[in-house]
């Protein structure tokens, strides 16, 4: 963090006394539009960080929501309510929208900016900060999806319910979601290196570099957004920008040294303050700030790891059950029939989620299991009247039987456990040596 105290990165370009005019529009632009575009975006929140506060979104707040469903209205002619919050889409017509604010709101500021202040020949103070800046909203993007990625949570391992579907039935995103968390080592592998993005974006000696990671790897996930029609196409392709924007002042350097062969000089290195004290408190503060933002991203990560990951709790009956033989109001029926549906399969994965394939498809019910009295009590969220309250015994490891009533018929089901590590999905493990591709 040393290094932190003593400069921030400013190509010569940069410390020139005078900027081109178009240089000083382009940079008022991006100062209005990349710092109101993180502000309004998830990324302030992945910067200023309060744990266990749920800090508002931005960009959803009243005053900005009525401008978003004005314009929505009027310039898109949108009639019906947007989608603004809750959803785990960042590309929705709300979203959108307020970009396109956003820009309208950058050029008009750029164009009164530039109109009230032409005669400044450049901006080397605020540029110094506005560099800190992206390197902090870039930086904690990386460090938060890099940490997610490297303990496989952002797409944890295929449940179970995953593990017997159809291929066919998935959408394209789930196809990347369960694919990717099927392969928990390339995960970690993709998280680590977001991470070495991340960690290089908090010292100005390793910026370019990791500026560079940053957007090699957004530019994957932006890719990986677009062709498997992941709602993030919006969010990636921005940290892409702010990767650029970053690297922008050292393009000819890179150029020298990537393609022309030519020798590539140093970056010329301005400190954010001439005296040592303030020099010295600057970069205390920049040091805190980054140690706090990992520090975060670690807890986090080991929240996550408890509730949902590897180390979560699963359901007492956890399996993948087979309806074997049931009887309904005592008379022995092929299957067990609930809304001209027929049961075959009970998926206990989750302690408060049931999945029950059907013939036709899948149901999900909500779940109490009481160990203390070996009841299992399911009810559907579609319709608040049906619940089946089931005694459950296990007469062996891979035995169930399940005693009560199901939508008010007396119901026996037994049913058999399937042995997931026997599919080929978790059986297969790996090879280094294959004298023909293993390709089902």
């Amino acid at each position: 963090m040393e290094a932190m105290t003593l400069a921030e990165t400013a190509p010569r370009q940069i410390a020139q006394q005078s900027w081109s005019p178009l240089r000083r529009i382009a940079f008022r632009f991006c100062v209005v539009y990349f710092g109101l575009y993180c502000l309004v975006s998830q990324i302030i929140n992945s910067v200023l960080v309060i744990p266990k506060v749920d800090v508002p979104d931005w960009g959803a707040v009243l005053p900005i929501r009525l401008g978003v469903f004005w314009v929505a209205a009027h310039f898109f002619h949108k009639k019906t309510p947007l989608v603004y919050s809750g959803s785990g889409s960042g590309d929705k017509v709300y979203d959108w929208v307020l970009v396109f604010c956003a820009l309208v709101v950058s050029v008009m500021a750029a164009a009164v900016w530039s109109a009230l202040d032409r005669k400044r020949g450049s901006y080397p103070a605020l540029y110094k900060w506005f560099r800190v800046f992206l390197r902090f909203c870039l930086g904690g993007q990386m460090l938060m999806y890099g940490f997610v990625k490297a303990f496989p949570l952002q797409m944890p391992y295929p449940p179970l319910s995953r593990l017997v579907e159809r291929f066919g039935d998935m959408s394209p995103m789930g196809v990347l979601w369960w694919s990717v968390g099927a392969a928990p080592g390339w995960e970690t592998f993709a998280g680590c290196a977001e991470l070495v993005g991340g960690l290089l974006l908090m010292f100005p000696r390793t910026t370019t570099l990791g500026a560079l990671i940053a957007l090699a790897d957004m530019t994957q996930v932006f890719v990986l957004n677009m062709t498997y029609d992941v709602p993030v196409k919006q969010f990636s392709f921005h940290l892409i920008l702010i990767s650029l924007l970053l690297l922008a002042p050292e393009m000819r350097r890179l150029a020298d040294f990537f393609l022309f062969n030519r020798t590539a000089a140093p970056s010329e290195r301005a400190p954010l303050f001439k005296g040592q004290r303030a020099r010295r408190i600057a970069g205390g503060v920049i040091a805190f700030l980054w140690i706090w933002m990992l520090g975060n991203n670690l807890y986090n990560v080991l929240d996550g790891w408890r509730q949902f990951g590897p180390g979560r709790e699963k359901s007492a009956l956890y399996g993948i059950w087979n309806i074997e033989d049931e009887t309904l109001d005592g008379k022995p029926v092929p299957l067990l029939v609930t809304d001209a549906q027929t049961w075959r399969q009970m998926i206990f994965d989750f302690p408060q989620y049931t999945e029950v394939e059907r013939m036709g498809d899948s149901r999900g019910f909500g779940t109490a299991i009481d160990a203390k009295t070996a009841m299992v009590t399911l009810t559907d969220r579609a319709d608040k009247k049906w619940q089946a309250r089931l005694h459950y015994t296990r007469p062996a490891f891979d035995r169930l039987t399940l005693e009560g009533t199901a939508g008010g018929h007396a119901a026996t089901l037994h049913l058999v456990r399937v042995d997931e590590k026997k599919l080929l999905l978790e059986s297969r493990g790996f090879h280094w040596v294959q004298d023909y591709p293993f390709n089902r």
